[in-house]
């Protein structure tokens, strides 16, 4: 009796973890835990382990985890090998596989126990994800952020209520969520969908720029959102006072604050240069602007909100320069990609960087756009806002 008792507790354990947490899609996904099928003392218990397979050597295959770490796992005959389809989160719906099955690229969740290092396990169960599968849902995904998306800044938040209230341009938007809804968090150094984290309404505060997906009212005044993804970013705009390569840190004299500002770049950060005559047309475009936009605490909108803001009025400089800074954000990944070590001091940069954390005296880069002269000089107290394009699954899907 003990024993079919501990049959059906395992059974149900892995039920449970599965059912908890199997989307383990894109590259960053999180997984759930799952159990070994035979009970062990929890000292001796190893965390499953969940990755993307990087390469395969016989009936080895080696692993980059969420984390960046690579480990090996050797799967032996022995081991079940099943593929399970994405979205699922019923093991019994998994289907029987092979390691012949398993190909590069592939999201792989495996029970393992202690290999002969440190680095390696071999694996007693493998659940596998096929990327063709992953792939074609991120695409669905993307294609109903730009069908259903939209995103704007902060006005107000009512967390006892579940309403955000953001404004795009001239226009403001209610979003209603329900305990239903998913909320995401921004990295401190990305905007990438994949790498946000799990979030709360309680985070998201005025001035973060947010994206929402749902299902908007008839007038486009309300939204029911499915999904809520929100960032506090700094937007900044200058001239380089240093540049330390090898320490990832730069300084600009912000031109909104006057200030002196330190900001680490590191390996997410993305670092391009902008042509001379692309610079030259959003110059000629913002030219004349007196209201400056630079400096403030700002976010990855990312594509969906810059309909919106393109759509402002164009009567005014500041919704000109607004209106142009939407338009780059659709640009900026086509841009050449430069190094830290190409930036020089005296360079006009534009920057998007997290806000720091409490206690902390320096920023983190997000994107430093460098080739901006023609812009600041036109825009002498700031530069456009960089409403940044959410990568991966979200926020439009928009180039990487």
């Amino acid at each position: 009796m003990r024993m079919e008792m501990a049959a059906r507790h395992n059974s149900l354990s892995l039920r449970i973890a599965f059912s908890l947490g199997i989307l383990f899609t894109f590259a960053g996904g999180v997984g759930p835990v799952l159990p070994a099928q035979t009970p062990a003392p929890a000292a001796a218990t190893i965390p499953p382990k969940l990755g993307t397979v990087k390469t395969i050597s016989g009936t080895t295959v080696t692993l980059t985890t969420d984390a960046g770490a690579s480990v090996t796992i050797a799967i032996p005959a022995t081991a079940k090998v099943q593929q399970l389809a994405v979205g699922s989160t019923d093991l019994k719906t998994a289907k029987p596989a092979q390691f012949s099955d398993i190909a590069v690229g592939d999201r792989v969740l495996a029970a393992v126990k202690a290999g002969d290092t440190p680095d390696s396990f071999v694996a007693k169960q493998v659940v596998v994800m096929k990327s063709a599968d992953i792939a074609q849902m991120q695409a669905g995904q993307q294609a109903d952020w730009k069908s259903r998306g939209t995103g704007g800044i902060v006005s107000a938040v009512d967390p006892a209520a579940g309403t955000i209230t953001v404004t795009s341009g001239t226009k403001k938007l209610v979003i209603s969520t329900t305990s239903k809804t998913a909320f995401k968090r921004f990295a401190g150094d990305s905007v990438k969908y994949q790498d946000a984290k799990p979030g709360t309404i309680a985070e998201i505060q005025p001035k973060d720029q947010l994206q929402a997906r749902g299902t908007k009212s008839d007038d486009g005044t309300t939204m029911q959102a499915e999904e809520v993804i929100s960032g506090s970013f700094e937007n900044l705009s200058g001239q380089l006072v240093t540049v330390d390569a090898t320490a990832g840190k730069i300084t600009l004299r912000d031109l909104a604050t006057k200030k002196v500002v330190t900001i680490t770049v590191t390996a997410n950060s993305d670092v391009r240069k902008m042509p001379l005559q692309t610079a030259t047309m959003f110059a000629a475009r913002t030219n004349g602007g007196a209201t400056t936009t630079g400096g403030g605490r700002r976010g990855g909108s990312g594509a969906a909100a810059a309909p919106a803001v393109a759509g402002a009025p164009g009567g005014d400089a500041a919704g000109m320069r607004r209106s142009a800074g939407a338009d780059l954000s659709q640009m900026i990944a086509r841009f050449p990609t430069i190094t830290l070590a190409d930036l020089q001091k005296g360079d006009a940069v534009m920057i998007v960087a997290s806000e720091p954390t409490p206690g902390a005296t320096t920023l983190t880069a997000v994107t430093v756009l460098t080739g901006v002269d023609p812009i600041l000089t036109a825009n002498p107290n700031g530069g456009m806002d960089l409403s940044m394009s959410l990568g991966g699954g979200g926020g439009g899907g928009s180039e990487q």
